[in-house]
């Protein structure tokens, strides 16, 4: 499944914590986890040193205590508990779609379970509040909507639009 997503599934990277000035980068691929380290320094003899690389499966990436800890200095608990997840062939997928696949799937949502949705994560509270998620609410369940309409909902913005002249309108139709 995760060859739905390229070879690639999950890349992160940026610089050590204080006081080190290191670059990391952690790459996750359908099968395996590379682990880039660059050595910032002033001194001399680090001048022109290449980067270091560990690859490793996803298997042995669960076994290898020592680069778990690695990780989790480096990018946080919660980046290390996602990779071990996906080291485990535990995917989201949902969370990993186009925002154009999201946005047709919130508009078969009623108004209501958009609210819940948007508390899930920052990608979806984003999504649902964002302004190509109202503009598609409007055209799609308001009745009554005009193209005259338009030109005021693109000043106002959508979602407001959408509260000020429909809000009353489409929650009694839902119900």
């Amino acid at each position: 499944m995760a060859s739905l997503f390229g070879e690639q599934v999950f890349q992160v990277s940026g610089q050590g914590p204080p006081p080190s000035k290191d670059f990391f980068q952690l790459v996750i691929t359908k099968d395996r986890v590379i682990w880039t380290t660059w050595n910032i320094s002033l001194r001399r003899e680090c001048r022109g040193t290449p980067p270091k690389q560990l690859q490793t499966t996803h298997q042995d990436f669960l076994h290898e205590k020592m680069l778990q800890y690695e990780v989790g200095f480096v990018f946080g608990e919660r980046i290390l508990n996602y990779i071990r997840s996906l080291c485990q062939g535990k995917f989201d997928y949902l969370e990993r779609l186009p925002e154009e696949i999201l946005l047709r799937i919130l508009s078969y949502l009623e108004l209501k379970d958009t609210t819940i949705l948007a508390q899930v994560s920052h990608r979806f509270q984003r999504l649902c509040n964002s302004e190509e998620f109202w503009e598609q609410t409007v055209r799609d369940r308001c009745t009554g909507f005009t193209y005259d309409m338009e030109g005021i909902a693109n000043a106002m913005g959508w979602k407001r639009t959408f509260f000020t002249f429909f809000h009353k309108n489409v929650i009694t139709e839902e119900q």
